[in-house]
């Protein structure tokens, strides 16, 4: 495998994602849509779990992630608010003021995850009948204004092939000068494209790592293009399936495989995905690390991609907590600066992560800190 260039990360950003009902590929949704206790419950088990963000999902079925992330803001301290979010169902403008109003309330926590989209029933569904290249043309122009009207102090015109408006001006900003962070998920040519000229954080699936390294050299070289002179982060997603052995692990992971192929999620899996034949080039990308193996690297495990359809970040890393920790960090020595991490048990799984997974990759992360050349000469260690 031939990896990415840029030095590895010496610390490293953990994102969880949240609900608002107990449900997953496991569990079928009971009651209704929204639960106020328990997506509280789910958003403190994060924070105290030490996750530095937490993902709200979006669909056309999903509770609206803005309300969601003030629900969530207003009865947790510290923890940062990632909302996913479509361009094109709302004007930018519009879009620029909501973030920036509750970027304003909760003091800088707010950071927006874009999806373009890559269903085109679901897109509907949302009254949105552009193609994939036309969306992510859309999506280009959006985040181009989102950013201006983060930064702009003064009013300003926009005509373009999607938007046009003349004298915008807002009253509010974002909380820092550095306006908010935009995370960016996508694994086409035209994903890197615009996700390489826009995002501050280009967000993968967990693939093996030789295809994970790959997709970084699209996403850097799609930055050099744009004309940037740094390069995104990297964002890269698992499903962590713990236990105290190898062997207990590997039947846990059997288990929810199993749960999953029986249809006990089944409704769930609709609601999220709507059909088996996905047509994002991310899903197809999991569905073919699948069929070449079961297993890749040090602990990814597929069956659980091909089993749900591939219908989001669904490959797990099986093993002991050590195991899984190190596996991460092979990510990160490839260049991931993010780790998004959830699992098939969701609440219970987010509390293990905090007390068995996380210390132990920002341990060794800090280890590394504190013993590589620079950090050392920092410290008068080494001249």
């Amino acid at each position: 495998m031939s990896a990415p260039s840029s030095s590895p990360a010496t610390s490293v950003e953990f994102i969880g994602m949240i609900e608002t009902q107990e449900v997953s590929e496991t569990r079928p949704a009971t009651g209704p849509a929204i639960d106020p206790d328990y997506t509280i419950r789910f958003a403190r088990a994060h924070e105290d779990a030490g996750f530095d963000r937490i993902l709200i999902g979006y669909s056309s079925r999903r509770p609206d992630g803005t309300q969601v992330a003030a629900h969530v803001a207003a009865r947790t301290e510290r923890i940062g608010l990632l909302i996913a979010h479509r361009p094109g169902f709302v004007a930018p403008t519009l879009a620029a003021r909501s973030f920036a109003t509750l970027d304003r309330f909760t003091g800088g926590r707010v950071a927006v995850h874009t999806i373009t989209g890559g269903n085109d029933a679901e897109q509907r569904k949302d009254g949105d009948y552009l193609d994939k290249e036309e969306r992510y043309d859309r999506t280009d122009e959006y985040l181009g204004i989102l950013r201006r009207a983060w930064s702009s102090a003064e009013p300003f015109g926009h005509e373009g092939r999607h938007y046009r408006f003349e004298d915008y001006s807002s009253d509010v900003l974002p909380h820092r000068a550095a306006g908010i962070p935009l995370y960016f998920g996508g694994s086409s040519e035209a994903a890197y494209r615009v996700g390489g000229k826009h995002a501050d954080t280009f967000a993968l699936w967990g693939e093996p790592l030789a295809e994970t390294a790959e997709q970084i050299v699209s996403v850097r070289a799609a930055a050099a293009a744009a004309g940037r002179t740094g390069t995104p982060g990297i964002s890269v997603s698992f499903r962590p399936i713990l236990a105290a052995t190898e062997e207990l692990a590997w039947e846990r992971a059997h288990r929810i495989l199993d749960t999953i192929r029986t249809g006990t999620g089944r409704p769930f899996f609709h609601q999220q995905n709507g059909e088996r034949t996905p047509e994002n080039a991310g899903s197809r990308r999991l569905l073919a690390a699948a069929a070449r193996a079961d297993r890749h690297d040090r602990a990814l495990w597929t069956p659980t991609a091909t089993a749900t359809g591939a219908g989001g970040n669904t490959t797990a890393l099986v093993g002991t907590p050590e195991t899984v920790a190190q596996a991460l960090l092979d990510y990160v020595d490839i260049g991931a600066t993010t780790l998004l991490i959830r699992g098939y048990d969701p609440l219970d799984d987010a509390i293990d992560y905090g007390r068995h997974l996380i210390p132990l990759v920002r341990q060794e992360l800090a280890h590394r800190a504190a013993t590589t050349p620079s950090a050392l000469t920092a410290t008068g260690g080494i001249r």
